[in-house]
């Protein structure tokens, strides 16, 4: 099997249109590219000379509650807990300029010109809303970039889902332990997941049929990576028209039935809607 180097990697974005300065959510699959020179590194690498100095690249660093499993830290430390979203993102957070969010579950890692911006007060505010790392970045014209992966793994589902407050998502409704930067461990909030998958958006199905429907996506080939990029406005639109009207028989948000789970780590939301922060924040 061929291998594809950073090189290469940087030539594939450059075709796509990825730009220096650009606002990048990375969705990743080290795997997908087949053989890679220099591995994780050099696919990190080849992202950070696209963008540039003045450039921002973001990746999921979701731990999806393993440490609070049975067996687990049962605590999330933000210099020491692995993501389980594969060996990019993995890699991405350890790197020496890489800040990582609070969100004891679902936090960010981001890279360059706003990574402090996005990262600093994620734990303040709605795990996957408007003002969350990923909404921020959507909110100022970002990206998204899926190497190798598809609609399935593309965390702006929930972002779209989150900003219009669908009833199946908790607002700040679970509590965990995390670290602070000073060394504290406080309970640190995040969303309560829902009982049952969203029939409209978990597979990616439908995301993926109404972004090509809209010609709202471009693909190239990277190695043997199908590499999507796309704006992050446009995904949120077409994410919308699937949770307002319904979809292939699927009722719209409005009249499904599904709501939060509850677990040992629920708690009542301390959410203030009126002015978009916690109440004792």
């Amino acid at each position: 099997m061929a291998s594809v180097t950073t090189a290469e990697i940087v030539e594939g974005l450059r075709r796509l249109g990825v730009q220096p300065g650009m606002r990048l959510m990375v969705h990743s699959s080290l795997r997908s590219f087949g053989h890679v020179d220099g591995g994780a590194e050099a696919v990190i690498a080849a992202l950070v000379d696209a963008v540039g100095p003045d450039g921002t690249l973001m990746m999921p660093s979701f731990n999806h509650g393993a440490p609070f499993k049975a067996g687990g830290a049962n605590l999330y430390d933000p210099l020491e807990t692995p993501t389980v979203d594969g060996k990019i993102p993995d890699t991405f957070w350890r790197m020496p300029g890489v800040l990582r969010s609070l969100d004891p579950t679902h936090a960010y890692a981001v890279w360059g010109a706003d990574a402090e911006r996005y990262t600093r007060e994620h734990h303040l505010t709605l795990t996957m809303g408007e003002d969350s790392p990923l909404g921020l970045l959507a909110r100022e014209g970002g990206y998204q970039l899926n190497l190798g992966t598809s609609h399935h793994t593309t965390t702006a589902k929930h972002v779209a889902e989150m900003w219009r407050r669908t009833p199946c998502l908790g607002l700040r409704t679970e509590a965990y332990p995390g670290r602070m930067p000073d060394g504290s461990v406080q309970l640190l909030r995040t969303w309560g997941w829902r009982k049952q998958s969203c029939p409209l958006t978990e597979s990616g199905e439908y995301i993926e049929a109404e972004m090509e429907r809209l010609n709202m996506q471009h693909k190239t080939q990277i190695g043997a990576a199908t590499v999507t990029l796309l704006k992050l406005t446009d995904c949120l639109e077409a994410i919308w028209g699937l949770l307002d009207n319904g979809h292939a028989g699927h009722p719209p948000c409005s009249q499904c039935p599904i709501r939060p789970r509850t677990c040992e780590w629920t708690v009542e939301s301390d959410w203030d809607e009126e002015r978009r922060r916690p109440r004792n924040g």
